[in-house]
């Protein structure tokens, strides 16, 4: 369970955030970084057995029939990617509190960052395919969310909404693709799929399905032609921008590719598709890198550069290069991250990004200008740093590597590539911090305080450290990794040394020469890009995206124009069409089964429900008379429920209609009492016509299904079977309802408390006095009403039957798991005792006289019947498994006990909550509304007992 533990951390730590932030910001933080610390602490407890080649695994089933089951593994290349995203995270935690301003809502801003980072966590950790693909799409969900943070700035919008286009739309092409996989093999279990490589190379569809999962890991990863969201989501926070870039988002479509390498690569598709796309990537993304003058741009097109130079070598389809990667992988984590917190400081201190606006920051920001020469360096692949090392293998790589039968155009391309970073690396360097000190810039700039540069640091010295000692620090890591992404041992030996003839040496050196070249042609280079034209992809995008946006805008405007109605109608057609069509191309015979006799009462009966259901439609004007009609209608269903051996669904069917036809009476009453006629002749008619094929089809159905024998084994007949011994009760349907289906029941008692609730908090949005609800509250009765309010006899009556009503309902709910009745029934049947009351002794009276808070009701049943479920968990037994026994107390007979009569309880105290509650707060509506009637003389008011003059408000 420690898997899902670390992947469920982050999701639990982003309930704190919001919380904590009102104890202050430092505790929040602190909170924040403690839930990661944690996890990372559990993963590393994890990692010796790891690093000794172990797979640790945690599994728990789901939904197993679908093949998908909660599976978690790490490995190797998980427990790198894992410990970046927490690691990294905790650091981006720490920057971003001194970071953010006082104006940004930092509880938010974490809690945002959490839900990414488990997305994150979840992606490296899963072990089914189909949980990769819920993760996956969480990730670009919590990052428009981190993206768009900065919700006033329309740029942060866009990119926002461009992230989420391009990475969502890949991940929609990937999920087809993985789900290829699974047919593939059987499974959708990843630790399945890594061992079929032959299956699914072999199979016919391998190449849709490799296309299809690259689709989603290019998008993500911003691989060409879908590089350009990455520049712009640039809007987000720097904090963002740095875990974005350096070990998050798009980390995950590197960590896609590695994972699938054991079972994709090796093959001409994957090689030309894979490799040149990141050759690509690589070189064109650092060109563009060298010309961009804000900090944070020209860092993220060396993101999408050093992230072709990655996805390049993953397509070499060699061991050895996907060693590199992932050794890469590392450096670029350090370098990258401790670039863009850097830069975030620049901002921060100097108010500005801009390289025209900065130089001379040497001698005013020295502790930053050691930490971006480090990683700068670094990102140059300048020696001893340790993304020299990894360049290094990558040119030696590269060199080694044909491309269509050329021996040499990968190695000249991937210098070219690597000159463009050194260039841009080195410019970074001397357009922001060399040069004379500067007296314009828009803030003065200065370092900040320690908790700002402390994470940047931290990593520079990884940097130095890794470089110095490859072996020592980082091997055991690579070889782990490796050995995960290759499918064999892999033991890396990292020396700073090939020797002097090995080709990386003088590729080498001509990509730092050649970079130093294009700084000093810098002024002359960036005068020519800016007099070429050249394709703007943020232009491109827009243009795409535009006509399929408006298309779609005409779509749903024609077809979602509000009209209830027309929505009805489609889809019933629809569904007359398609079941019609089944029937025409389907094969099927006459019933066998013979008609029963038809009696004259229960012809009677059915009669009646016709003609009520007639004059319904006919009469559906007159309000009060159509709920008359609906009375008749549910009375009938009841009856017909009983006749057919349903007592249970009859009681419930006529508690219920007698409860809603009351509120409903009592809501209508601030309506109208007629509608106005609005369907012209010819809609009727089609509505008709529409109406009376659906009901006629859904009479064959019921037809054709009771005329013939069963053809498959009903699940009635396991409940039948199984509700004495397994729940313990002769009643099968309240046994279902409290046994086998009682999470159900639970959800439905809990949508029952939130729909009152609703009524009330819309009941004390109407009780404020405003322009929107003087109408309601100038209410007046529009028909002249009795003179006497609450009749004698009525009072005298529903006070006489209260007790009787109320040992009523307790002997129905006694007797429910064994004959008909329950919780649900019996607290209807209480709460029409209680709706008796208010009828008959007003509001007034009645609430003077209630005890318990209806909200407390709710709120009791649904806490009851919820511990009644969580008490099987300390038996080791599903949620709401029920026990049951059988006890003797004198001077008593043996009886029954069952756990499941807690949970009717929480079921009968909701029912009654609710219920109350919406008839109290339509009660208040009247009684706010001051209603005036004209009473007579002497009417005797017996909420209070006194004499009421003709015309005074009750």
């Amino acid at each position: 369970m420690s898997l899902a533990l670390i992947a469920a951390l982050p999701f639990l730590g982003a309930l704190l955030p919001g919380l904590m932030i009102r104890a202050g910001k430092n505790a929040c933080a602190l909170v924040t970084g403690s839930v990661t610390a944690l996890a990372l602490l559990m993963l590393g407890l994890n990692a010796p057995a790891v690093l000794r080649g172990e797979v640790v695994q945690t599994r728990i089933e789901w939904i197993p029939s679908l093949g998908l089951n909660a599976n978690f593994f790490l490995d190797g290349l998980g427990l790198l990617f894992a410990g970046l995203i927490l690691g990294i995270g905790l650091l981006i935690i720490l920057y971003a509190r001194f970071y953010l301003a006082k104006s940004d809502p930092m509880g938010q801003f974490y809690t945002y960052l959490m839900l990414f980072q488990g997305a994150m966590v979840g992606i490296v950790l899963s072990d089914n395919i189909l949980l990769l693909l819920v993760f996956w799409e969480l990730t670009s969900l919590s990052s428009f969310l981190l993206i768009g943070y900065w919700k006033h700035l329309p740029e942060g919008r866009q990119g926002a909404r461009m992230a989420l286009t391009v990475t969502g739309g890949g991940g929609l092409a990937m999920i087809a693709g993985m789900l290829i996989l699974g047919n593939i093999v059987g499974s959708y279990d990843l630790s399945v799929i890594l061992e079929n490589k032959e299956a699914i190379q072999s199979s016919d569809w391998y190449l849709p399905a490799l296309i299809l999962i690259l689709l989603g890991a290019f998008t993500k990863s911003a691989q060409f032609p879908f590089h350009f969201w990455l520049p712009h989501a640039m809007a987000a926070p720097t904090p963002v921008s740095a875990y974005l870039h350096s070990a998050t988002m798009v980390k995950a479509g590197l960590f896609l590719m590695a994972r699938m390498w054991p079972v994709l690569s090796g093959t001409p598709e994957w090689f030309y598709i894979v490799a040149t796309t990141g050759l690509i990537t690589m070189v064109m993304a650092a060109k563009i890198a060298l010309f961009k003058d804000d900090l944070k741009a020209l860092l993220a097109f060396s993101t999408v550069s050093h992230l072709g130079l990655i996805t390049m070598l993953l397509g070499f389809g060699t061991p050895a290069a996907a060693t590199v990667a992932v050794f890469h992988i590392i450096n670029h984590a350090t370098f990258k991250a401790a670039l863009f917190m850097s830069a975030g400081i620049v901002d921060h201190e100097a108010h500005t990004r801009d390289l025209k606006r900065l130089g001379g920051l040497r001698t005013l920001m020295p502790i930053t200008f050691t930490i971006v020469t480090i990683a700068s360096l670094s990102m140059a692949g300048i020696p001893p740093l340790n993304g020299f090392l990894s360049k290094e293998l990558m040119l030696e790589s590269a060199s080694q590597t044909a491309w269509m039968a050329n021996p040499w155009l990968l190695g000249v391309l991937a210098t070219i590539g690597a000159l463009f970073s050194v260039a841009y690396s080195f410019r970074f360097i001397a357009h922001a911090f060399l040069g004379p000190v500067r007296e314009d810039y828009p803030s003065k700039p200065h370092d900040p305080g320690f908790g700002l540069w402390a994470a940047p640091a931290l990593l520079a010295g990884l940097v130095i450290l890794i470089g110095l000692m490859p072996m020592l620090t980082a091997s055991w890591l690579v070889n782990a990794a490796a050995s995960a992404v290759t499918g064999e041992v892999v033991a890396v030996k990292i020396t700073h040394w090939h020797g002097l003839y090995a080709p990386a040496l003088w590729m080498s050196l001509a990509a730092i020469g050649g970079g130093l070249l294009l700084m000093g042609l810098h002024p002359r280079l960036m005068a020519l890009w800016n007099a070429t034209p050249r394709p703007d992809a943020k232009r491109i995008f827009d243009g795409m995206v535009e006509p399929f946006a408006a298309l779609a805008g005409r779509i749903a405007n024609t077809l979602h124009d509000g009209a209830l109605t027309r929505y009805i109608a489609i889809g019933t057609l629809a569904i007359a069409a398609v079941s019609y069509y089944a029937f025409d191309t389907g094969s099927h015979a006459v019933g066998t089964r013979d008609l029963m006799p038809v009696h004259p009462v229960p012809a009677l009966g059915w009669l009646a429900l016709v003609l009520a259901t007639v004059a319904i439609v006919i009469y559906h004007r007159q309000r009060l008379l159509t709920l008359v009609l609906v009375g008749i209608v549910g009375l009938m269903v009841s009856v017909s429920f009983a006749y057919f051996s349903a007592p249970d669904l009859a009681l419930t069917q006529i508690s219920v209609e007698v409860a809603t036809i009351i509120l409903m009476l009592l809501a209508l009453n601030f309506l109208p009492k007629a509608t106005p006629m609005e369907s012209s002749p010819v809609r009727r008619t089609w509505d008709g016509a529409i109406a009376v094929i659906a009901g006629v089809g859904i009479a064959a159905l019921a037809y054709a299904l009771m005329t013939r024998d069963q053809a498959f084994n009903p699940i009635s007949e396991y409940h039948i079977t199984n509700s004495k011994p397994g729940g313990g009760g002769t009643n099968i349907v309240n046994v279902i309802l409290v046994d086998f289906r009682g999470y159900d029941t639970f959800g439905e008692i809990i949508v029952l408390g939130i729909a009152a609730l609703v009524i009330f908090a819309l009941t004390e949005a109407l009780l404020r006095a405003g322009p929107a609800n003087d109408r309601l509250l100038a209410w007046r009765p529009d028909q002249r009403r009795a003179g006497d309010r609450h009749p004698m006899m009525l009072v005298v009556a529903t006070r006489v039957m209260l007790p009787i009503a109320l040992m009523v309902g307790v002997f129905i709910f006694l007797r429910g798991h064994n004959e008909p009745g329950g919780g649900f029934i019996a607290g209807l049947i209480v709460a029409i005792a209680l709706i008796m009351q208010y009828m008959a002794s007003g509001f007034a009276w009645t609430a003077a006289r209630q005890k318990v808070d209806y909200h407390a009701l709710i709120a009791m049943g649904v806490l009851i019947a919820a511990a009644t479920g969580i008490g099987a968990w300390f038996n080791g037994l599903p949620f709401l498994t029920s026990a049951f026994g059988y006890v003797t107390i004198w001077p008593l007979e043996e009886f029954e006990l069952a756990t499941a009569l807690l949970f009717d309880i929480g079921v009968f105290l909701t029912v009654l909550g609710a219920v109350m509650l919406a008839l109290a707060s339509l009660s208040r509506i009247g009684l706010r509304a001051g209603e005036t009637v004209n009473v007579q003389p002497f009417d005797i008011d017996p909420s209070e007992g006194r004499t009421l003059n003709s015309g005074e408000v009750r």
